[in-house]
């Protein structure tokens, strides 16, 4: 059965849209252009972080990331940000009866962003920074798997990136959900792993619930 439902945060529970023409903004580059350009990187299979590369060779994100803070803009999301079948998915999982986490690549600014959106909702937030481990090591869904108080293939982890979300939760023991939206998604959607790794396919969060009781009702 499952029991505990984790997500992702960027193009699962935030649209990056903003965020993303943001460091367009700051590398100086036409917000068109960033975006075709992230992409072709994706649809290379490329890491995304080779979009900055592309046009300011030497880029160091993390340090980068700092320089947008101290310059007084940092990367931020709100409520605003959020996909709108959000806050209404949590509800409903919520009052299933199912136990709720938050978990992705992120830094410290983020998880203080995430804390104070979501305290109230979840029972876990953690975040790369957090924990030392980005997806897809290993390391990360093992921290996922030991922060979840049921067994590690009662956890559905929900995301939107067959190679930092599926495989890697797949391989850790856990159910998944693929979610279609974002650029990764909808790339990789007619992938023979994006129709053949997940333990569902989704196009919005509001399907979870229906589908995760259909799931545990088979399993009886």
């Amino acid at each position: 059965m499952i029991r505990a439902v984790v997500f992702d945060v960027g193009e699962c529970l935030v649209d990056e849209t903003r965020e993303y023409g943001t460091w367009a903004d700051w590398l100086g580059v036409p917000r068109h252009t960033f975006h075709a350009m992230f992409g072709a990187v994706i649809a290379q299979g490329r890491d995304y972080r080779e979009v900055f590369q592309e046009f300011r060779p030497g880029f160091d994100l993390y340090s980068e990331r700092e320089k947008r803070a101290t310059a007084g803009q940092p990367e931020t999301f709100d409520e605003g940000d959020l996909y709108r079948d959000v806050r209404a998915s949590l509800q409903q999982l919520r009052a299933d009866g199912l136990w709720l986490g938050i978990a992705g690549n992120q830094t410290v600014r983020a998880g203080r962003i995430l804390r104070d959106l979501f305290s109230s909702d979840v029972d876990l937030i953690g975040t790369s920074d957090d924990w030392g481990a980005n997806k897809p090591d290993p390391e990360f869904f093992k921290r996922v798997a030991e922060a979840v108080p049921f067994d590690v293939g009662e956890i559905l982890y929900v995301g939107d990136r067959c190679d930092n979300d599926i495989r890697p939760a797949r391989e850790a023991g856990m159910r998944t959900a693929l979610v279609r939206r974002g650029p990764w998604a909808t790339i990789q959607w007619d992938s023979p792993e994006a129709r053949e790794l997940p333990t569902f396919r989704i196009k919005s969060l509001t399907e979870l619930s229906d589908l995760i009781l259909q799931f545990n009702d088979s399993a009886h």
